[in-house]
């Protein structure tokens, strides 16, 4: 069965947005812990003291969001997970959720 390419507005700028962003906060996950320890070390002061991890962060999430493969890698998993939902209707969380356990 073929994947409908059709979007609705909510999915081109708020769902599949949000997909793009939990992924590249994935594979920016190096920067995301140097900038979260910056500030755990820094208190009040982090403004000023992590600037170049916070420019680091934003770099790379920056170039994941500008990236159209990821834009597209992004919205085929959004499509399937549609589709799947569509099918069976259940959302992705609860059936990953459901899956037997080996015991």
């Amino acid at each position: 069965m073929a994947i409908k390419q059709h979007l609705r507005h909510v999915e081109k700028d708020v769902l599949i947005p949000k997909i793009m962003r939990e992924k590249a906060r994935e594979r920016c996950s190096e920067q995301v812990q140097d900038f979260t320890k910056c500030c755990k070390n820094s208190g009040l002061l982090m403004v000023v003291k992590c600037r170049k991890e916070n420019s680091a962060l934003k770099e790379c999430l920056t170039a994941y969001y500008n990236d159209p493969a990821f834009y597209e890698e992004c919205k085929m998993e959004y499509l399937k997970e549609r589709e799947e939902f569509r099918k069976t209707g259940i959302p992705t969380k609860k059936r990953l959720q459901k899956l037997p356990t080996s015991t």
